[in-house]
């Protein structure tokens, strides 16, 4: 039976937290001060405009609801007074009507663009929660340990403008050896994940009952095209899955099929080899391949390390365009945490990126043979 370890897939999304009421009574009093600082040297009502501007602007976009409604409210009222007060002989009446008509007409407006902005982070947080939940219950956790190997791994679909990515990867111990698929949607977000759950809930099902990796691969295939099938019948476009799909028993040897997938790389002591495969169509395109579907096999000695990993990895670019050295860096791998390799790996792919780059969905497993085989 295997071992399930600690979970990491689950992400933790820290509620919304607004300033602290005496930051904002502290930063509305300065700013209070300075504006009225300002307007009695010049002996001007222009520098109000900025105070009725940046308070209000700033409270919505930081703090509270609460907490703007009562900067709107000091606003509205610093500045009735000072133009009734102390800019009040010699003006129209109507300017200074104006104006306090102005300050308030921001101060209502920042109130509602607050409560808007606290409903979206509140909705945006809540559905992150439930795609944080989803992956928990669908994605295995990991890392996993069998029979044949110990499988770790990392796996970052979440991102500022989606919930879910297309990213998906599964772990079945079947009477016929450890069964590990990782893929790859074609598309992002929500709309990829009936095509991602598809794919993983075959895989779980035929993983179990067909005894050869060609069969198993038809399965997922079958899958993706019935959910293509119903995707067209609610108007949603159909979509296609690159897959690998891997088999590893006792023997030294890997069974894998690539279906339009990355290949995979070996690490044996101090050498990184990928694998000569025959890189098939995706999942969901059989029907246009010209060949059958083949298996390929290869060594797969105690004490390696077999990497998988989805297109969010390879092609990871820093700012000057340059994609992310794969080979060479697990080639010096040495520098890495021997504990979790692929975390390690992302982090560095992360750390070459920079912060400013843009970042892909990503998954990165990494199957372990046992040295004692």
């Amino acid at each position: 039976m295997p071992r399930k370890h600690s979970k990491r897939l689950v992400r933790t999304f820290e509620a919304i937290e607004p300033p602290p009421n005496v930051e904002v009574m502290l930063g509305v009093v300065s700013v209070t001060l300075l504006m009225e600082l300002l307007g009695a040297l010049s002996e001007s009502p222009v520098w109000l405009l900025g105070l009725l501007v940046f308070l209000p602007g700033a409270a919505s976009a930081l703090c509270s609801t609460r907490q703007t409604l009562f900067v709107s409210a000091w606003t509205t009222i610093v500045v009735a007074v000072t133009v009734l007060v102390r800019h009040g002989d010699g003006r129209s009446w109507l300017d200074r009507l104006l104006m306090m008509l102005l300050t308030l007409a921001l101060g209502m407006t920042a109130v509602y663009a607050c409560d808007r902005r606290i409903r979206r982070e509140t909705e945006m947080l809540r559905l992150r929660s439930t795609a944080a939940a989803m992956q928990r219950h669908i994605l295995r956790p990991l890392p996993l340990l069998t029979d044949d190997v110990l499988v770790d791994g990392v796996y970052e679909p979440v991102q500022e403008d989606r919930l879910i990515g297309g990213d998906i990867y599964d772990v079945v111990v079947s009477p016929w050896g450890t069964r590990v698929l990782i893929g790859d949607v074609q598309g992002k977000g929500l709309p990829a994940v009936g095509a991602a759950f598809a794919v993983i809930g075959a895989f779980r099902e035929a993983a179990h009952r067909e005894p050869t990796l060609t069969a198993l691969v038809d399965a997922l295939d079958a899958s993706v095209v019935r959910h293509n099938s119903y995707a067209v019948q609610t108007g949603d476009d159909e979509r296609f899955v690159t897959a690998l799909i891997v088999n590893i028993d006792a023997q030294n040897e890997v069974q894998v099929i690539n279906c339009g997938h990355i290949a995979p790389q070996l690490l044996h002591d101090d050498t990184v080899i990928t694998p000569e495969l025959k890189s098939g169509v995706p999942l969901g395109l059989a029907e246009l391949a010209a060949e059958p579907t083949t298996v390929d096999w290869f060594t797969f000695p105690p004490g390696s390390t077999l990497m998988l990993t989805t297109d969010g990895l390879t092609e990871t670019r820093d700012a000057d365009g340059t994609f992310y050295p794969v080979t060479e860096r697990l080639t010096r791998r040495d520098s890495f945490s021997a504990r979790n390799l692929p975390q390690a790996l992302y982090d560095d792919a992360r750390a070459f990126a920079g912060e400013s780059s843009q970042h892909d969905d990503v998954a990165i497993l990494s199957v372990r043979r046992s040295p004692y085989r």
